[in-house]
């Protein structure tokens, strides 16, 4: 108890530091693209005024210059920066030990920077968590911290850079917990939020107590509008697959073009020059777009037009190799599909009158559900920008339908698709692709008990007692295997046993459909069939008679086995590398 107490005062210390730090990546980030910004574009209040301001040769030269920078560097330095950020960051925490290169601080800052100030359609939040997360991850390997303790590090960066972009503490913790670690001790979630309202703190300190969008008064006047909320949800789960399928798709064709991978930023930059030509409030973050969607000014043709260019423009810039986030494009998409649904009942139905801020609102939170299939942080981060109660309700319809639409009709959010596509599936917050080259008959333990399918209640019941086994496999005469007998199986009659023991017997009891596993199966299987079907151990069988044990195959031993690999793996990976190595 001493001793615990004793490391969560140690922890505290690093998640102040850790706050500290990721607060001043994410502040020197935005201020990076402020600056890109106003040295690449004309002058004007906001960026897409530069855009529009900005002369035709302008708008195709500045996102191919930043392409070319970028591509390179990326391609040859820094191949992690490639993409959102979050997938590596998950990955880094299933299968990484929780290691981050410390040069991504830098570098991913440098070409996101440039990228998005070049008018890249990307977002910087995924960025700026990758960002902090670098931060976590290069403090904890500074003072050689064990793998437990830097996944709290590196999850209390990431926490710390969403926290200081939205001003949000709750959706900075909360996005680190439900996105990024997915499974954590409890003790531990204390110092991530500690980093998460550090950040907030001192954002607030350098930027000013600001909104991250001019959000207006939020009312649900019905109770009725819910089945609105809902269809909106429907809606923007279609819209989220959409979405995460246009990006696939862009990556599969810039994968497809026979030219340098390093080159290829630059053709996706040509392209979003065309795009600006017409469409330039496609380009960049995109929150002028959705400020302009809250406040209702939007009409519905022009949303439907922003909602597919947005699509595309992110979509090529993804997909081509740049480096940046989906979070905020899904906003951007979120709050046109609130104005769509909104505006396209109206149209229809006049009498309803309903206000298009407050669908704008719901849609960001319900597109972001959907995408990152990650409806708590959704909820937060919408319920954050207003602290208005009144939009729970709402929010929670939208979300959860669209989450539910997602994961019927496609199954994956843009980060899992991501990593899928690399050959990593990660469940629980672990890679369960390395278990993949690992099989049962490696890992089987070949002593285990039996009894016969007539042994009597008093019989089992003695064997019970002088076990050690909570499991018993169940053999006929042949010796073929026609049952699994468990303590769970027997304890409902153990206070009848003077009543039954000469009634009852093992087949009685036994459990008949048994799952269980051929020698030769591997072990991502053998998870899959623990998660589905709830239990403890399998039983492993020979390939060619299923009616015959070799073996069990326990949970435990498959949790070792991962441990064991992933060590392995890391050691052989950096067999001469001292932990703060760039």
């Amino acid at each position: 108890m001493k001793q615990q107490r004793l490391l969560n005062v140690y922890l505290l210390f690093f998640s102040v530091g850790i706050g500290v730090l990721s607060a001043a990546g994410a502040l020197c980030f935005r201020k990076l693209i402020e600056i890109f910004q106003y040295f690449l574009w004309a002058s004007g209040p906001t960026f897409v005024e530069q855009v529009i301001h900005s002369p035709w040769w302008l708008k195709i030269l500045v996102p191919v210059f930043g392409g070319l920078v970028a591509g390179p560097v990326i391609f040859f330095w820094v191949p992690e920066a490639k993409g959102p950020g979050v997938p590596e960051v998950i990955v880094s925490v299933a299968s990484r030990q929780s290691t981050i290169r410390h040069r991504v601080t830098f570098l991913k800052a440098l070409v996101t920077g440039l990228l998005i100030g070049s008018g890249a359609s990307v977002g910087r939040e995924g960025p700026i968590v990758q960002i902090g997360a670098s931060v976590g991850s290069s403090v904890a390997q500074f003072f050689r911290l064990n793998p437990d303790l830097r996944r709290v590090c590196l999850a209390s960066g990431a926490a710390a850079g969403i926290s200081a972009t939205f001003n949000a503490p709750f959706t900075g913790a909360l996005f680190a917990v439900e996105i990024i670690l997915l499974d954590i001790e409890l003790t531990y979630i204390s110092h991530i939020i500690i980093s998460s309202v550090i950040a907030s703190v001192l954002s607030r300190i350098f930027l000013g107590h600001f909104p991250a969008f001019e959000v207006p008064a939020f009312e649900l006047a019905h109770y009725w509008e819910l089945n609105v909320y809902l269809l909106l949800g429907i809606f923007s789960g279609i819209v989220g697959i959409g979405f995460i399928r246009l990006i696939e798709a862009a990556d599969s064709l810039f994968h497809k073009l026979r030219i340098p991978e390093w080159l290829k930023p630059g053709i996706g930059g040509l392209l979003l020059g065309i795009i600006a030509l017409k469409l330039p409030y496609s380009l960049g973050v995109g929150y002028e777009t959705v400020n302009a969607a809250l406040s209702g000014s939007l009409a519905l043709k022009t949303a439907v037009l922003f909602l597919f260019a947005k699509m595309i423009a992110t979509s090529l810039s993804i997909g081509s190799g740049m480096s940046g986030g989906i979070f905020a494009p899904s906003l951007f998409l979120g709050a046109t599909s609130g104005i769509t649904v909104c505006l396209g009942i109206n149209h229809f139905l006049p009498d309803l009158a309903l206000n298009p801020s407050n669908y704008a609102l719901a849609g960001m939170g319900a597109v972001v559900a959907g995408t990152t299939l990650a409806p708590i942080t959704a909820i937060i981060t919408i319920f954050e920008l207003t602290y208005n109660d009144q939009i729970i309700l709402p929010l929670m319809v939208a979300c959860i339908s669209s989450v539910l639409v997602v994961r019927v009709l496609f199954g994956y959010s843009a980060y899992e698709i991501k990593l899928l596509k690399q050959g990593i599936n990660i469940v629980r917050g672990h890679d369960v692709s390395i278990l993949r080259n690992l099989y049962a008959r490696d890992f089987m333990v070949k002593d285990f008990e039996i009894v016969r399918d007539t042994s009597s209640l008093l019989t089992i019941v003695d064997q019970v007692v002088k076990s050690l086994y909570p499991h018993f496999i169940v053999l006929n005469q042949k010796k073929e295997c026609v049952g699994i007998l468990s303590l769970r199986d027997i304890r409902g009659i153990l206070h009848r046993v003077e009543e039954l023991k000469d009634i009852i017997i093992a087949a009685d009891m036994m459990t008949k459909d048994m799952i269980t596993l051929s020698l030769n199966d591997n072990l991502e299987k053998a998870l899959q069939l623990f998660e589905t079907h709830r239990i403890s151990c399998l039983p492993v069988t020979d390939p060619h008679n299923p009616k015959k044990v070799l073996g069990i195959f326990k949970k435990d031993d498959l949790l070792q086995a991962y441990k064991e690999k992933v060590l392995k793996d890391r050691i052989l990976s950096s067999p001469m590398k001292r932990p703060g190595k760039f």
